[in-house]
């Protein structure tokens, strides 16, 4: 038994190694010990065995680590007959074409939400969403969708957590929730990145639950809250579409 839990230790200590690599592309030893909180001496032992299973790739010349050949191998078996990133690309696509910004696709994980596709505004001066970012659930216009379309169980179980303590003091977040849900999306104006705006909808599956937040964003210069507001119909009516072909 006691074996058994070692075994299983190591496998969630290499599995929080490799998440690591969500937050930097190369990191070396010390950053990898800091950030999941192991020795050095305990982090070099497992990245010597994910790099002998091609998992990490080390850098002769710098030490650092990235990701290695088989975590690519592995994402090409992903089924994508579900997937909302591969079945809303073209329905995403259309919709930069129409509206001329970034459009952008997320999904809420725990605390944080992950953008799982976006597909670029073609304009000279554009804001650039990275997919894979992982972004914190308390600010910006999607956080804010996810937050207050998600179950109710979930909600509270966010609302309640003692991060979130100075966020929800006062009630003014929560009736902020509330007008969201009401007109049925959120908007941000510089929240959680100077010069950028965005608005942002739930998307529905057929099920009638949330599957993912889509959001429009762009530089405060050509996004202002009067068009945010104009954009919105659009999306609703594009999310709408797209809940749809989300089972």
């Amino acid at each position: 038994m006691e074996d058994r839990k070692l075994t299983v230790r190591a496998v969630e200590r290499a599995l929080d190694i490799l998440m690591c690599f969500t937050q930097n592309s190369e990191l070396g030893l010390t950053e990898i010990a800091g950030m999941i909180g192991l020795h050095k001496s305990t982090v070099h032992r497992l990245m010597t065995t994910l790099e002998e299973k091609a998992f990490v790739v080390r850098d002769a010349a710098t030490e650092k680590y990235r990701l290695g050949i088989k975590v690519w191998e592995l994402s090409t078996h992903l089924s994508q007959s579900d997937d909302p990133a591969v079945l809303l690309l073209p329905a995403m696509e259309r919709l930069r074409d129409r509206l001329g910004e970034t459009v952008s696709l997320y999904l809420r994980d725990g605390k944080d939400r992950l953008r799982i596709q976006a597909v670029q505004s073609n304009q000279a001066i554009r804001r650039v969403a990275q997919v894979g970012a992982r972004l914190p659930l308390t600010v910006g216009a999607s956080s804010k969708v996810l937050v207050a379309f998600a179950a109710p169980a979930d909600q509270e179980e966010l609302l309640s957590d003692p991060d979130w303590a100075e966020l929800v003091k006062g009630g003014s977040y929560v009736r902020q929730l509330q007008d969201i849900r009401e007109r049925g999306y959120a908007t941000s104006i510089e929240e959680r990145e100077p010069g950028a705006a965005a608005v942002a909808v739930p998307i529905v599956n057929r099920n009638g639950r949330i599957a993912a937040a889509l959001s429009v964003s762009g530089p405060v210069s050509r996004l202002s809250s009067e068009t945010l507001n104009e954009f919105a119909p659009v999306l609703i009516e594009a999310a709408r579409e797209m809940g749809l072909m989300i089972p």
